[in-house]
């Protein structure tokens, strides 16, 4: 058996593994990655990238449609085999001949196969013909596993042979009807996608459409989706699931209801590719979230302390902070700093915002969702700011009736709120919905994590005729 020793090794060549090595490296270590698919991760080749070129088509048409004189020179429909193209390249072909290049530049060493922990700073690496190499880190492991879609224990549903977040990212052809179970993001935005791209789009939003956001995303969208001819069936649940001879798939609600669909696509939620990683071999639960400490150290299952002598750590989806790409890579950069200072026994900045941890995954998560209007947030939402305890003002205002919306499209149809905590005087909470506002957000992120006081963001004078401007009319019903 090969045996290879490096300072950090990573199980895992997503956007994470792949940030973590290259801080490590740059702060001077040697890494290695271990990766069992294709280098770049989920977000490359099945999320981020090739759903949101699913979306950008259409999105793009409809802008045109919505401004008159871009409107008079639409003379066709839109191209779904070109969308289906560009969603082809923008996942590389599901080839990673180019993330690999890029790890070869970056001086970080591709291991391909199953990773497992066998033990303290051990990682076994199995390949497709079935021979191990073995690899021993200096310093760290890190576990960059991300996560897999979560298939509910419906009777029939893993005989129907299900579409998940992949298999509807990746498809090769638009299916006449689609049943979509779930109401979160992933199943928002494929609703959107699909029904845009021609499909009969049936959603079961058991607890409703993007439930965890603020109540007017929630309504708005699903106004949209149904205006866009998606049945939208709040409060369903998928009682079985049969996929009969021909392909049909046939689902019965607990109601007794039927409906039929060429096509099921679950997007339920997530479940942490941790089965096969070795944790039995260090005392963890195979399969299970993995929870750290502030600095991203994996910690025991009972007393709540970094395994011993912290060598084993967890960063992005794993870790169960936050499921989302940008919020992993923030993660690994804080991850692979704080290896590097205690590799070269440098001082830890583990303050709140500091250097080494990931403050703002409790504090300012951005996110946008795709839908039709576009939902841009970050930070709490009111309900959330409540519940942490905070006394709050809530300010609203309707999007639509800024200049700038108005000039953007006819029939800007919109909404701005942010929360406000009355005894600090700044935002913690800001959610923006309407076409095009996912540009809008970093603003509000920005306020959010600088603590911005309210009587100093009045000095930020945004561009007058813009969207922005929004900013200025919620600070004017704040009052000064």
């Amino acid at each position: 058996m090969d045996s290879h020793v490096y300072d950090v090794i990573v199980i895992g060549a997503g956007p994470v593994g792949e940030n973590v090595a290259d801080r490590v490296v740059q702060g001077g270590l040697t890494a290695a990655v271990v990766e069992r698919e294709l280098v770049g991760g989920e977000c490359s080749y099945w999320a981020c990238m090739p759903t949101k070129a699913l979306l950008r088509s259409t999105a793009a048409l409809r802008a045109a449609r919505q401004v008159p004189g871009a409107r008079e020179a639409i003379t066709g429909d839109l191209d779904v085999a070109a969308v289906l193209r560009r969603r082809d390249s923008f996942s590389s072909h599901w080839k990673d001949d180019g993330q690999v290049s890029w790890l070869n530049s970056a001086g970080i060493t591709l291991y391909r196969g199953q990773g497992r922990i066998s033990s303290d700073r051990v990682v076994e690496v199995t390949d497709e013909a079935g021979a191990e190499t073995l690899l021993t880190a200096k310093h760290a492991v890190v576990i960059a596993t991300g996560s897999a879609a979560l298939l509910p224990d419906i009777p029939g549903l893993r005989e129907a042979d299900p579409w998940s977040s992949r298999e509807a990212a990746a498809a090769s052809a638009v299916p006449g009807r689609l049943a979509v179970i779930g109401g979160g993001v992933v199943a928002s935005e494929m609703a959107t996608a699909f029904a845009a791209l021609g499909s009969s789009v049936t959603m079961l939003a058991r607890d409703g459409v993007l439930p965890l956001a603020e109540p007017f995303v929630g309504e708005r969208v699903t106004e949209s989706l149904r205006e866009a001819g998606v049945s939208v069936l709040v409060g369903a649940e998928a009682g079985a699931v049969k996929r009969d001879g021909d392909g049909t798939v046939h689902i019965t609600l607990t109601t007794g209801e039927h409906i039929e669909a060429d096509e099921v696509l679950v997007a339920i939620g997530r479940t942490p590719n941790t089965r096969d990683i070795g944790l039995g071999a260090v005392g963890l639960t195979p399969g299970a979230w993995l929870t750290v400490d502030d600095t991203l150290r994996v910690v025991g299952k009972d007393d709540g302390a970094p395994m011993a002598d912290g060598w084993l750590y967890a960063a992005g989806d794993v870790n169960r902070r936050v499921l989302l790409t940008h919020q992993g890579k923030y993660q690994a950069r804080a991850v692979g700093d704080v290896i590097v200072a205690r590799a070269k026994g440098e001082a830890v900045d583990d303050r709140p915002w500091g250097r080494h941890v990931a403050t703002a995954d409790e504090r300012a998560v951005p996110q946008v969702v795709f839908t039709e209007p576009e939902i841009a947030s970050v930070g709490l939402t009111a309900a959330a700011a409540e519940s942490a305890g905070l006394r709050i003002r809530v300010v609203d205002h309707d999007l639509g009736a800024v200049a700038g919306s108005a000039l953007h499209a006819d029939g800007y149809q919109g909404h701005a709120r942010m929360v406000v905590d009355e005894d600090r005087k700044v935002i913690v909470g800001f959610t923006l919905v309407g076409p095009d506002v996912a540009e809008l957000l970093h603003a509000a992120t920005i306020a959010i994590v600088g603590e911005v006081p309210l009587d100093r963001l009045w000095h930020a004078v945004p561009a007058f005729p813009t969207v922005s401007e929004v900013w200025l009319r919620l600070l004017e019903a704040y009052g000064r």
